[in-house]
């Protein structure tokens, strides 16, 4: 056995004490599937992982197994009690990853890639503070192609552990900025030549299908209850609505979201 898989063997076998390091530095994501993402990814620091005792595995896990071992993460095992408590009794799937934080890119960043993509399309999330929704969003974007996703450096919920699950390890695909003024972010985006449009109800709101989605476009979503922040909505060149024929006047963030970036997936074939 050569001295890698050596030490492995003693870290995952030794479970009379866990690494005192793991309370102090990093987030613990869980679940199979995000933690997989996590690893596939390649952007975060990992630390060292969680894994179930070897034999019989998951396809999830058995994968997951050999990308830990390829990239020299440490793993070990833990007893159920003790990872239900590391992970604060979530449905951790018997898997979890301690890693560093989600590695942001920066508005400058998000620029070139509008510069240089003709049909680019930019998600902006207007103080979204459910990492719920944010998580859900991000998924879809994954889904829809999204170029890059804004989101405002207060009052907001970011890439947190709990949006990373939300997203099934999604949000670790995308490429994420924060920025400290969302109106000042769009202002320079339409200097790229970018068409914005914006989620809202309101007497100048239009129809989402009837808008052109083709192009380097922006599409901005609102927060839970409060929708478009008024210089946001004011920055918007459109602001478009979805028909609601019920007695709710409202969707959920993440539904609307993404009824509106599969239209402009349709749009664009």
């Amino acid at each position: 056995m050569s001295p890698r898989n050596k030490q492995f063997k003693d870290f995952r076998t030794d479970r009379a004490e866990p690494r005192r390091e793991a309370a102090d530095k990093g987030d613990w994501i869980y679940g199979r599937r995000p933690v997989l993402e996590v690893v596939k990814s390649s952007k975060r620091h990992l630390y060292e992982a969680v894994l179930p005792l070897e034999g019989h595995d998951a396809p999830e896990v058995a994968e997951l197994r050999g990308l830990l071992l390829a990239r020299g993460v440490p793993f070990r095992t833990l007893g159920r009690d003790e990872l239900d408590a590391l992970c604060d009794g979530g449905n951790h799937q018997g898997v979890a990853v301690r890693t560093g934080g989600f590695p942001y890119i920066s508005l400058d960043q998000v620029i070139h890639d509008v510069k240089e993509d003709p049909n680019a399309l930019v998600l902006i999330l207007d103080h979204i503070e459910d990492p719920q929704n944010v998580g859900s969003i991000l998924r879809t974007a994954d889904a829809a192609g999204v170029t890059a996703v804004l989101l405002p450096e207060d009052r907001a919920a970011g890439v947190t552990p709990a949006a990373v699950r939300a997203s099934a390890g999604a949000a670790e695909h995308m490429r994420v900025a924060k920025v400290v003024n969302l109106v000042r972010a769009m202002q320079e985006l339409k200097e790229c030549g970018v068409w914005i449009t914006g989620l809202d109800m309101g007497a100048d709101a239009k129809t989402y299908t009837s808008l052109d989605f083709k192009g380097r476009v922006v599409l901005v979503i609102g927060s839970e209850g409060k929708g478009l922040s008024r210089l946001v909505r004011e920055t918007c060149d459109f602001v478009a609505c979805l028909p609601m024929k019920g007695r709710v006047d409202s969707l959920n963030a993440g539904v609307a979201g993404a009824i509106a970036l599969y239209e402009i997936v349709r749009q664009r074939g």
